[in-house]
C-alpha cells in the first residue's frame, strides 16, 4: 500500500508562485515515477510534470519554463514549484505514482490551486 499526502495549494494572483509538496509512505523506494497531475472543472485530468522511471523529467507544454518538479529520495517527497501562475492553471492538483507489487495507480487527495486574474 502507498499513501500520498499533498500540501501547499491555495489562492494566488496571476503572476504569483506556489510550491506544492507530496509526501509518500508505504511501498515506495524512490521518487522515480512520482508526478503531478491536475484537473480543472469540466476537463479531464492531465499530466503536469513527473519523474520518469530513470529519474528524468517530463513536463506538459503548457507549464514548461514556469513549473519545476524536484524531489528528495530520503524523504520520499516530491515538490512542484509553480511560478508565473496563470488563471488557466486553476485546478485541483494530484500527486500520483504507480508502485509495486501490482503497479496500480495511487493518487493523493488533491490540493486546490486557484489563480485569480
Amino acid at each position: 500500500q502507498v499513501q500520498l499526502v499533498e500540501s501547499g495549494g491555495g489562492l494566488v494572483q496571476a503572476g504569483g508562485s506556489l510550491r506544492l509538496s507530496c509526501a509518500a509512505s508505504g511501498n515506495i523506494f524512490s521518487i522515480n515515477g512520482m508526478g503531478w497531475y491536475r484537473q480543472a472543472p469540466g476537463k479531464q485530468r492531465e499530466l503536469v510534470a513527473r519523474f520518469t522511471s530513470i529519474g528524468s523529467t517530463n513536463y506538459a507544454d503548457s507549464v514548461k519554463g514556469r513549473f519545476t518538479i524536484s524531489g528528495d529520495n530520503a524523504k520520499k517527497t516530491v515538490y512542484l514549484q509553480m511560478n508565473s501562475l496563470k488563471p488557466e492553471d486553476t485546478a485541483v492538483y494530484y500527486c500520483h505514482v504507480q508502485a509495486p507489487p501490482s503497479w496500480r495507480d495511487y493518487w493523493g487527495q488533491g490540493t486546490q490551486v486557484t489563480v485569480s486574474s
